[in-house]
């Protein structure tokens, strides 16, 4: 197909700007054979008419497909052209973060200008042993194919690191050989490579300077070789430095400094060990203040300082020569300050006594004099006579500063020097890797010699490079038999012929420098008279004589000439470097000698060393002969020579190249300027690889890959079983053009542009078959909506034709009835209105009648009680004139009688003076005497009546009298008192008037009083009333309160369960963290002993060994003088190794530093891990304590029962001490090595053993616990007296005290406080009194209970007597007489009370299960008191037979006879195997060193191998032999490390041995006596414990040992299923045609189709099956099993997402999809195993998120919320790698926006996790064995013959 063809509509080209280089933009109409113009839209959406060259007619370059875009390889790039690599890059660099990316053999590297985590030991080891197309592109990976180059091929390497200043070359050269020193390791424990990366601070030190491009720019050119022996670890390393910028010590431009080491040496001023340099800050000398800027943001010069002087420690330059070095580079600064002044215009003077003068010369230790005479003179020799010729002051200048950088120069080449006989190893070098950090091709306004240089060695170095892209190309196409044509491509050898050939411009500059008068305008004319117009590269400029300009491959360049000849002879007087020369200061003197041959302050070599060789390289240095000669030549004949040294020693390796881009110049992160990245392309030789790649076939597939990728353009007919037939055919069919590719043998070789034409057509197939599949699915879809809403129509038409009918008929019927409804209401509706009417009328008549009546009636009453009235007032009226009438006659009758009266008065006034009267008075007198006569006798008679009543009365009145006289006197008195009552109601009248007139102040106050009362009435009420609201509210406050104070203590309560929670989880991490370290330290350990053991083993064989006779003895003899650790083994190996070297020290020379150091380093392995595992136990202690604090929290209210708990342990453990002091006492005795009759029956040892019998069977004293309850109840009686104690404290809240207004309210609040005080104190003495009361109560028990206790150590004394039957039995009697009395006393104590009764009932049962408990413990102590007593007895035994041979018959009939208990004689002792000592190797060598697990995994129970070891050690233990259970066990574990070493990395043996020691640990923690471990055995198990020794110290050996193995197992796992990991859970396509695959490049990229051999996921299944199966069969717990598990499922995990991490090509829809499947699948497996619980799919989580994030929608805020929340066991920088690696496999996935990133890395900015990328794969989860107890039983094992151990016997 022509190319024209593809500029159709819609096409995307890329035309030239001046601003962003090249702009894209999409063609608006096809491209037809002849146009001028181009229709064009831009991205911006502006339309342009874009014309053809009318010259060239040459169409603009074709954008790629944007499935291509971002590749790692630009070579995979269909179209091959600069805006498709700059586009390429911009885009990973800006949108990815991506720096690498692969260009064909080239590493591009563009300086990101920030920090990035993607070169941590992670990185490291993800790329090692990976392809170079495996991983994304690295520095990592060119060194790792550099490294397997060198492995393989046996042919040494070279990295050529180029690039402008501050494009970051020597950052990539230094992590290239960080990773060179992390994956080799050294031969040896010199740490190598640990001094290689130690060189890098120093050399940045001394050769490193900021620049106005690069805060660290180094200055100098350099080669490393690092050396590499045949096992290919580091040796040694060399280093060769190029052209260093002296002149920047005595200049540097604007914003620009020194080299580092002046300004770390300045802020280092005020050390103590400085202060002889007489230093100040870097602003006050001239050579470091010259730039304006003598800091750096972000760097502390004297920390890097701290680091430069560390890395001189670590190099070997001893602190005396590092204060050498300081010392010389003080006095350049001090000799930068000497100042100068004019004499006359030809001479100058140094002022006398010049400060900087006199502190250069003592710190140079030269003569004052002279120097400052030689700095202002020089010495001109002629061939007769000599002359001193004094200078200007501007030569002196010039000189003192050519002296400062000659100084600097030699310390410099010193520095190297002596760093690389600090890297030199003795040992034989097999090849090396070089590392070439040299600087890029520079352009300035003005360049000068420097860069004349520097573009020099950069021609020379681009001509290697195009000559050996150009093989490379050339050995493809050979090797895959295609025919090719010689592909043009740039050539710059005219360029170097131009400048180092014969006249060349080097050899003119040299010439000029010879001539007495030469000068830079002579040797510029020579230039011009020789070149111009000669050759086409030199060129004149127009308005300089003083300037050249040469075409270089990568731009002109414009040279000035000034300065030229000056720093091409480099001229320093020889006057002052004789006067340093004559120094005092050796270290200076050495720095100008001519011999080479130099000491060195690093190394004791003789000076005849030689350097690092190299086949086929000329040797750096030259012979002492050729001193002066080399002294002579020019810096542009040295440069010249060392470069072409440089190029042999290229040529002679394999080179690989790293091009580093600077993106642009002014050090923003990720900021990319389009036009310095073109011009750094141009330079550094990437657009030549490309344009290399370009003119041949750049597209390269293999059959597989191709026929995988274009199997859509294919037909059914079309595919052959012959992919590579296949191919042929389809591609003769799609492209017709066949130079447009070409078959090699394996690949497929396509020109450029034919693979986006392939894409082009897969696209469109693929699109068609969307569009087809689209149209099918749609026109169903459509079908599917069609019936489904015909159908709908069809049901909707039914319901609403009936609902239709139903609504008409129910209107007929609705209509029906509201005519009846309308005729009813209507009569009704008439019917009311008369019934209203009639009502109303009657309503109306009977209101009027009513009315009327009403009114009749009224008037009626008006007229009868008008009448009423009208009587009643005529009656009155009648009345009052009828009283006045009589009133008026009386009164008119008084006065007429009273006068009548007054006359008839008169009349018998006059009548009585007169006879008559008297007459008549007397008429009848007579008759009146007799009358009165007869009334006398009457009265007389009366009288006599009279007189005797008379008598009577006398009685009566006299006494009356009395009582009357004494009621006068009475009277008398109260008389007087009355005249006293006047007086003083006179006074108290005085003082009632007085109290009237207070009484009406009184009154008046007492209104304002009730005023005020009513007032004060009146605000109380509203007081009371807001008082009521307040209470209100307050009670709803109390009532909110409360709430919340419930809340609150619920929230507090849930917060420090929380908080216990976390702290129990961070305890458990650190206590995981403890036991990682402490199991690190265990493997490291092991390590250490492993490498010992080969140190040993090949001291063994350079020394001459003893005789046979002579030989160590066995391990196993060793430990017998340590019980904890085999320390004493180590000493005694060692000792046996010293030995033999004292004796052969001068055959064979050893290395004891070295051996020193081991020892050192094992002895401080076992300090660190004893400190952690004081440590751990220190952990698991606090974590006990948190643990019972929580317990504590949930049983607070248990204080009493505890209290009793806690003195009951007081009680048990004094018990237990006194126990143990009695058997101490009883073996002491027992041990006494004394006379045979001490042991005699009645001597003091058998009556302390028959004591302790005794005190044995009084274990059971109840008394104890009684006494323990009453003092719990004590101590919680007094708890709760002190609880009310502090209840019944007054608080005094200020608050309240606030709120009263006045004093009243005051006082009433005292006074209620008063009251309650008395209260409260009220009931105090009344519980005061019930507490007295209880105590005495208590006390009379107590009293009661001490009778009781002294009652039952008589009866207990009398016990003792009795026989041990009747003693339990006359016990048990006692017990059940004493518990009835006082159940009986309680019941009638408690008659009156139930409750308490009741109380007492429930105390007792308590009291009784306590006993119980108790009689269960001690019942246990009784026990294992006996076995240990057995021994005793047993021994005691032997003593009284021996005894009673010595004793007469006599005697034993004298002595008295004690009852003693007869023991029963013990049935024979099983489960134990008896082996004699000298058998114990064969034990071992039979059992553990030849047993081959198969056979017993297979045949034999479980676990055997620990069962028969346990069951020795129980003999062992049986005899009470401590040298052999020591001796057993040592060999036991050292028996198992030797297999291990033998055959560790045989999975069964490690898995065989795993499960065997986890057995043995268990058996001997099941069988140690110790209660936690004795709950699950069975009586007879019990009795199989082990009675003599403690073995715990021996447990934690044999747990250390279990960590290593179980280590030991995982690395063997791990070793097994790393190949298989990355194959079968990314690569392999476990559901067939998801993944498709993209164009490669030129790295091999691991083919995604399995092919015969590769891994797939059913092999993992199948390895883990096996893993399974041989783990049951050996008897694995089943504990141990989930932890291996799950440790196999996190390596899994963790190399899956790592390599996912590094690989761009598999970050797409379609991989996450064969993730989530493989997953799955392994999900299943867990499963199917029952071992879901093991926390094995948790490990997996981190992959799972992965693949649901490369699933899931990346565009809007949602879904960015969506993945924050999904992606939580990811980190943030993985969660932003995937998004950025997320690569589209086709067109129509989408990438990841950069908007949509940041969002996300926004939403998790303040998520706290680490920074690290990678998931550390060697992670390896801390071990527990959780105890298993076997319910095997030891007497039932079977020992079979097989096993060769005959001489075992079963006891």
């Amino acid at each position: 197909m022509a190319a024209s063809e593809l500029y159709t509509k819609y096409a995307r080209v890329w035309i030239p700007d001046a601003e962003e280089v090249w702009k894209s933009a999409e063609l608006l109409k096809d491209y037809k054979a002849g146009d001028v113009w181009l229709k064009l839209r831009l991205e911006d959406g502006t339309d342009l008419d874009y014309q053809l060259d009318p010259k060239t007619k040459q169409l603009p370059h074709l954008r790629n497909p944007d499935i291509l875009v971002g590749e790692n390889d630009l070579t995979a790039l269909s179209y091959l052209h600069e805006p498709a690599v700059l586009h390429n890059l911009k885009v990973r660099f800006i949108d990815s973060k991506l720096i690498y990316t692969y260009c064909g053999i080239v590493l591009v590297a563009i300086n990101p200008y920030e920090q990035l985590p993607i070169y941590g030991e992670d990185i490291i080891n993800a790329y090692s042993g990976q392809n170079m197309g495996d991983m994304d592109p690295h520095i990592f990976a060119v060194a790792e194919e550099a490294y397997k180059q060198m492995a393989r091929d046996e042919r040494n390497q070279s990295i050529i690191v180029s690039g402008e200043s501050g494009a970051g070359k020597t950052v990539s050269a230094k992590y290239a050989m960080r990773y060179f020193a992390t994956v080799s390791g050294s031969a040896s424990e010199a740490n190598v490579e640990e001094k290689v990366l130690a060189s890098n601070p120093i050399m940045e030190s001394i050769g490193n300077a900021k620049t106005t491009r690069n805060d660290n720019s180094s200055r100098f050119g350099k080669y490393i070789e690092i050396g590499f022996d045949k096992k290919y670890h580091i040796i040694g390393a060399n280093m060769r430095t190029y052209l260093l910028e002296k002149s920047r010590v005595v200049f540097q431009a604007e914003e620009e400094r020194n080299y580092h080491i002046f300004y770390q040496l300045c802020a280092s001023a005020s050390l103590p060990e400085f202060k002889t340099l007489k230093l100040v800050t870097a602003s006050k000398f001239r050579y470091t203040n010259l730039g304006g800027n003598p800091v750096i943001d972000g760097v502390d010069d004297a920390k890097e300082m701290l680091t430069t002087r560390q890395a001189c420690t670590l190099l070997g330059i001893n602190e005396s020569y590092q204060m050498g070095v300081f010392r010389i580079l003080a006095g350049i600064l001090h000799l930068g300050n000497v100042e100068f002044k004019d004499r006359d215009a030809d001479s100058c003077i140094i002022p006398p006594n010049h400060d900087p003068l006199c502190i250069f010369c003592d710190l140079m230790g030269v003569s004052y004099e002279d120097m400052a005479h030689w700095l202002c003179h020089r010495k001109l020799a002629t061939a007769t006579e000599t002359y001193i010729k004094p200078i200007s002051r501007l030569q002196a200048t010039n000189a003192r500063d050519a002296l400062a950088k000659h100084i600097y120069a030699n310390l410099f080449n010193w520095i190297v020097d002596n760093v690389n006989r600090a890297l030199h190893s003795t040992m034989k070098q097999h090849s090396f890797i070089g590392v070439l950090d040299i600087y890029g091709f520079e352009t300035f306004e003005i360049n000068s010699f420097e860069q004349f240089c520097i573009n020099y060695a950069n021609e020379k170095l681009q001509q290697q490079f195009n000559m050996h892209v150009f093989k490379l190309e050339q050995e493809e196409y050979m090797k895959e038999e295609i025919p090719w044509t010689l592909i043009d491509f740039y050539d710059n050898q005219p360029c170097i012929n131009l400048i180092e050939a014969k006249l060349g411009v080097l050899d003119l500059l040299d010439e000029e420098c010879r001539m007495p008068k030469g000068s830079d305008s002579t040797w510029a004319q020579k230039l011009y008279n020789t070149h111009l117009k000669k050759s086409a590269l030199f060129e004149k400029p127009r308005l300089s004589n003083k300037a050249f300009i040469i075409k270089h491959f990568a731009d002109k360049v414009e040279y000035q000439c000034d300065g030229f000849l000056e720093k091409n002879k480099d001229t320093v007087f020889e006057e002052q470097i004789a006067v340093l020369k004559a120094s005092r200061f050796d270290l200076l003197r050495e720095l100008f000698q001519d011999d080479i041959h130099a000491l060195s302050p690093t190394s004791s070599l003789p000076p005849g060393r030689t350097p690092l060789s190299r086949a086929g390289i000329k040797s750096i240095k030259s012979r002492p002969g050729q001193a002066s000669n080399e002294h002579k030549k020019t810096v542009g004949h040295q440069f010249r020579n060392s470069l072409q040294l440089l190029m042999e020693t290229l040529n002679a390796t394999t080179p690989h190249y790293v091009r580093c881009i600077k993106p642009n110049d002014f050090k923003y992160p990720f900021t990319f300027d389009a036009k310095r990245a073109v011009q750094q392309l141009r330079a550094c030789g990437v657009l030549e690889t490309i344009r290399i790649s370009a003119a041949g076939f750049p597209s390269r597939w293999t059959y597989q890959e191709f026929f995988s990728r274009y199997r859509v353009l294919m037909k059914q007919k079309d595919i052959l079983i012959d992919k590579k037939e296949t191919c042929r055919n389809v591609l003769e069919k799609l492209i017709k053009d066949h130079d447009k590719y070409q078959f090699g043998k394996t690949k497929i070789f396509f020109r450029a542009g034919q693979v986006a034409y392939l894409e082009k057509l897969r696209a469109d197939k693929l699109r068609a078959a969307c569009i087809r599949i689209q149209k099918t699915i749609r026109g169903w879809l459509m079908r599917k909506k069609y019936l489904r809403m015909q159908k709908a129509a069809i049901t909707i038409q039914r319901y609403v034709r009936g609902y239709q009918a139903r609504c008409y008929a129910q209107f007929l019927r609705r209509t029906r009835a509201a005519v009846i409804i309308q005729k009813f209401q209507r009569m009704y509706v008439v019917r009311q209105r008369y019934k209203r009417m009639q009502a109303a009328a009657i309503h109306i008549q009977a209101h009027w009648r009513g009315y009327s009546a009403k009114k009749r009636y009224n008037a009626m009453l008006c007229e009868h009680k008008a009448t009423i009235i009208q009587k009643h007032v005529r009656g009155w009226l009648s009345r009052c004139w009828f009283r006045r009438v009589i009133t008026a006659i009386i009164y008119l009758q008084c006065c007429y009688r009273r006068m009548m009266a007054k006359r008839e008065l008169k009349k018998l006034k006059i009548e009585a003076r007169s006879v008559e009267h008297y007459k008549k008075l007397n008429i009848g007198m007579e008759n009146k005497i007799l009358q009165l006569q007869c009334k006398i006798n009457d009265q007389n008679k009366e009288n006599k009546n009279l007189l005797e009543k008379l008598i009577n009365l006398e009685t009566t009145y006299s006494a009356e009298r009395e009582r009357l006289r004494s009621d006068v006197e009475r009277l008398r008195m109260t008389e007087e008192e009355g005249k006293n009552a006047i007086n003083r109601i006179t006074s108290l009248l005085e003082e009632i008037a007085q109290l009237r007139r207070e009484l009406e102040s009184t009154q008046t106050e007492k209104k304002s009083i009730e005023e005020t009362a009513d007032r004060y009435k009146r605000e109380t009420e509203l007081l009371v009333t807001e008082l009521k609201e307040q209470n209100t509210l307050l009670k709803s406050e109390k009532d909110e309160l409360n709430q919340r104070l419930q809340q609150q203590a619920k929230e507090m309560t849930e917060s420090l369960t929380k908080e216990a929670a976390e702290e129990k989880k961070q305890l458990e991490c650190e206590l995981n963290d403890e036991r990682s370290r402490y199991q690190n330290l265990l493997t490291e350990f092991s390590r250490l002993e492993e490498r010992y053991d080969d140190i040993k083993e090949e001291m063994t064989l350079m020394v001459n060994l003893p005789k046979a006779g002579q030989r160590r003895r066995d391990s196993t003899h060793s430990s017998n003088e340590s019980e904890y650790t085999f320390s004493s083994e180590i000493t005694e190996a060692e000792e046996s190794m010293l030995r033999p070297e004292d004796a052969s020290e001068k055959k064979a020379p050893l290395d004891m530093s070295l051996f020193l150091k081991l020892q050192k380093r094992v002895t401080e392995l076992e300090q660190e891990k004893q400190s952690l595992q004081d440590e751990l136990d220190k952990k698991e202690e606090q974590a006990q304590r948190i643990k019972a604090k929580e317990e504590d929290f949930n049983v607070r209210a248990r204080g009493a029962e505890l209290e009793y708990e806690s003195l009951k342990r007081q009680e048990l453990e004094s018990e237990n001490k006194k126990l143990k002091n009695e058997l101490n006492e009883l073996r002491k005795s027992l041990t006494e090595k004394a006379a045979p009759e001490v042991t005699a029956p009645g001597a003091p040892a058998y009556k302390v053993l028959m004591e302790q019998l005794n005190s044995v069977s009084e274990e059971l004293d109840v008394r104890k616990e009684e006494v323990l309850i009453l003092r719990s109840q004590l101590v919680s009686q007094k708890e709760a007296i002190r609880t009310k104690n502090i209840m019944t404290e007054t608080v005094v809240v200020p608050e309240d005290v606030k709120k009263m207004k006045d004093r009243e309210e005051i006082a009433q609040a005292y006074v209620g406080l008063k009251e309650t005080n008395r209260l409260l104190e009220s009931q105090f003495q009344s519980q005061k009194k019930s507490y007295d009361n209880e105590v005495e109560a208590l006390r009379g028990e107590i009293q009661s209970l001490k009778e009781e206790n002294n009652r039952q150590q008589q009866l207990l004394a009398q016990n003792l007597q009795l026989p041990p039957e009747a003693r339990i039995e006359a016990s048990l009697q006692h017990e059940i007489t004493r518990l009835t009395n006082e159940n009986l006393y309680f019941e009638e104590l408690y008659a009156d009370d139930p409750t308490k009764y009741q109380f007492y009932r429930i105390s007792l049962f308590k009291r009784i299960i306590d006993l119980m408990e108790q009689l269960e413990k001690q019942d246990k102590t009784v026990r294992k008191l006996k076995k240990q007593l057995k021994v005793f007895a047993k021994k005691i035994g032997e003593l009284e037979v021996g005894q009673m041979e010595n004793i007469s018959p006599g005697q034993i009939i004298d002595e008295p006879i004690r009852p003693v208990n007869i023991p029963r004689k013990e049935k024979d002792f099983q489960g134990m195997l008896e082996y004699k000592k000298e058998d114990e190797p064969k034990l071992v060598k039979n059992l553990i060193l030849e047993l081959k697990p198969r056979g017993v995994a297979v045949n034999l129970i479980p676990g055997l191998p620990a069962y028969i070891l346990f069951m020795c050690v129980r003999h062992a233990d049986y005899l009470n032999d401590d040298q052999k259970v020591r001796s057993l066990l040592t060999s036991t574990i050292n028996g198992i490390k030797k297999v291990l070493k033998k055959r560790g990395d045989d999975f069964e043996t490690a898995s065989f041995w795993l499960s065997n020691t986890c057995r043995f640990l268990h058996c001997l923690k099941q069988y140690s006596g110790e209660e936690a471990f004795m709950k699950h055995n069975t009586p007879r198990q019990n009795e199989h414990c082990l009675t003599n020794f403690d073995l715990a110290e021996y447990r934690q050996v044999l747990s250390d040992l279990a960590i290593q193995i179980y280590q030991q197992l995982v690395r063997v796992l791990e070793n097994l299923l790393q190949p298989m990991i990355v194959p079968a859970m990314l690569e392999h396509e476990t559901i067939q045609g998801v993944s498709g695959v993209k164009p490669p490049g030129l790295r091999k990229r691991t083919s995604s189709v399995a092919d015969e051999g590769t891994y797939t996921l059913d092999s993992i299944i199948r390895q883990l099956n096996t893993f399974h199966s041989i783990q049951c069969q050996h008897g694995m717990d089943p504990e141990l099993i989930k932890q291996v598990v799950k440790q196999l499922f996190y390596i899994v995990g963790a190399v899956t997402l790592n390599n996912l991490l590094l690989r761009k090509d598999m970050c797409s829809w379609s991989k996450g999809m064969q993730i989530r499947y493989n997953v799955s699948q392994l999900e299943e497996w867990l499963r199917d195993k029952n071992l879901m619980n093991s926390g094995a799919k948790e490990t997996l989580e981190p992959l799972i998120q992965a693949a649901q994030l490369l699933q899931v929608k990346k565009k809007t805020d949602e879904d960015a919320e969506a993945i924050c929340s999904m992606c939580t066991a990811l980190t943030t920088a993985q969660i932003v790698k995937v998004l950025n690696l997320y690569t589209p496999v086709n067109e129509f996935e989408e990438r990841v926006s950069i908007g949509f990133i940041r969002t996300i890395q926004i939403r998790l900015r303040d998520r706290k996790d680490s920074p690290q990328l990678l998931m550390d794969a060697k992670h390896i989860f801390p071990v527990t064995f959780p105890f298993n107890p076997s319910s095997v039983a030891l007497e039932t094992i079977q020992i079979p013959s097989s096993l060769g151990l005959g001489f075992l016997t079963r006891v």
